[in-house]
């Protein structure tokens, strides 16, 4: 099994991306996870990259070993590998490594992150061509193409394992409490990864954390706020997307209609106009092709049915899921809107159940399910359930993975789904549901 890298939890998001990528760029490539179906195994497939059941005898001597974040020592397959005394490295030293070679774009931020490497990654890919790492399980590479886009996470600091030419920020807020003390803690983090740039950093202005950055490279700053080196200007928030003006510096740059909704997408495309403009994109090419982005994987992904919308998101931190309900509300300004909502993690719920409960506090009606632990046990928070939400929300209530029923009989309404788990039976027995009842008509 000389030159294979097995991936120990290859479903992963970031872990599939980086599987197809390796695979693409020509090594030799398998994995193991649960038999459990996940979104990112689609990718996957599509390469013929081997998915094998979790098992010790998987890693065999000559290997390389990629260990997903969330595995201990003690799992059979990490224990196999050390025992063998292969060379095991974490997802973050690996992508590390394999993006040195190209001219990188990083794009790290606690909202938005994904969405901005998937919109940038398409847009340059259309102008000259791109490889790309994208956390929504998205992964492609060709050896010829000169940019790699990837999209750098904060969880545990692993994006100071890159040496980035752009360094994008889009946002710094607190998140992944299990980990960093405070918002101060937070800060300190992205100033270390601001500062391994080569080239410059290219940040979110109107965010509130942003300019308290100690940098030593150029850093530009992009927003709505006249203080900003890349500004939106003239911007109309219509049913069928925005359009806006951007000025560069104190000059115009060019005109964007785009498909797109809510403030934070338009600070996500900002991001991307800036990029391009300092590798000296032409405005109306890039305008071209951000108009023709359809989104990244599992972020306000739609499905109509009669006058229904299921909406599908990623959303789990409170800012996020208050962005997601404000986009709903521009596009579909006439329509009740009632939310599905997984919370992420006891110490995330723990943190931010009051926000949470502002930001749900005046849709039709809030469902909220059980906390997914992801990393976390619950026996080692007993307290922590999803009732601290419930009972502080007017119009909350419980439910679980088998009450597709509840949805029966909705009318010209937006059902969002959010969560970074994968809540799909429920989502997809609800559509399943609806589609029956339309056809009976």
């Amino acid at each position: 099994m000389k030159n294979m890298y097995h991936f120990i939890g290859i479903k992963g998001s970031g872990m599939s991306a980086l599987a197809q990528i390796m695979k693409e760029l020509g090594y030799n490539v398998q994995g193991s996870d649960v038999e459990k179906y996940f979104f990112t195994e689609d990718g996957l497939h599509n390469l013929n990259i081997p998915i094998l059941p979790f098992d010790e005898n998987n890693i065999q001597d000559g290997m390389k070993i990629i260990r997903g974040a969330s595995f201990e020592d003690e799992h059979p397959e990490v224990k196999k590998a050390m025992e063998l005394g292969l060379n095991i490295y974490s997802y973050a030293e690996m992508v590390g490594s394999l993006t040195r070679k190209f001219k990188t774009i990083c794009i790290a931020g606690c909202h938005g992150k994904t969405t901005t490497t998937a919109m940038l990654s398409h847009t340059l890919n259309e102008v000259c061509g791109a490889n790309y790492l994208i956390g929504d399980g998205t992964g492609y590479a060709n050896k010829e193409n000169e940019y790699f886009i990837l999209e750098a996470c904060e969880y545990r600091r692993h994006f100071l394992a890159y040496t980035p030419d752009y360094a994008i920020i889009t946002n710094i807020d607190l998140d992944h409490v299990d980990y960093f003390k405070d918002i101060d803690d937070v800060i300190d983090a992205y100033k270390e990864y601001a500062n391994r740039a080569e080239k410059m950093i290219i940040a979110c202005g109107d965010d509130p954390y942003t300019h308290s950055l100690d940098v030593v490279k150029p850093i530009f700053y992009y927003g709505l706020d006249d203080d900003n080196d890349i500004q939106a200007t003239n911007v109309q928030y219509k049913k069928d997307g925005i359009s806006f003006e951007v000025t560069i510096e104190g000059n115009y740059y060019g005109f964007f209609d785009l498909p797109i909704y809510g403030k934070h997408m338009l600070l996500d495309a900002l991001a991307v106009i800036a990029t391009c403009y300092y590798e000296r994109m032409e405005a109306k090419d890039i305008a071209k092709h951000l108009k023709t982005f359809e989104g990244a994987k599992r972020r306000f992904q739609e499905t109509m049915i009669g006058n229904n919308i299921i909406i599908d998101d990623y959303a789990h931190h409170p800012n996020e899921v208050k962005a997601t309900l404000k986009a709903v509300k521009q596009k579909y300004p006439d329509k009740k809107i009632i939310t599905v909502f997984q919370p992420h993690t006891f110490t995330r719920t723990k943190e931010f159940a009051d926000d949470l409960v502002n930001v749900m506090s005046d849709v039709e009606k809030a469902y909220i399910m059980d906390i997914h632990p992801a990393r976390e046990k619950p026996e080692d928070y007993p307290d922590i359930t999803s009732d601290i939400i419930i009972c502080n929300l007017p119009n909350g209530e419980h439910i679980t993975m088998e009450d597709a029923s509840k949805f029966g009989d909705i009318e010209n309404t937006v059902l969002v789904f959010m969560s970074p788990n994968d809540i799909s039976s429920l989502e997809n027995e609800v559509i399943e549901l609806l589609e029956n009842k339309l056809n009976e008509i």
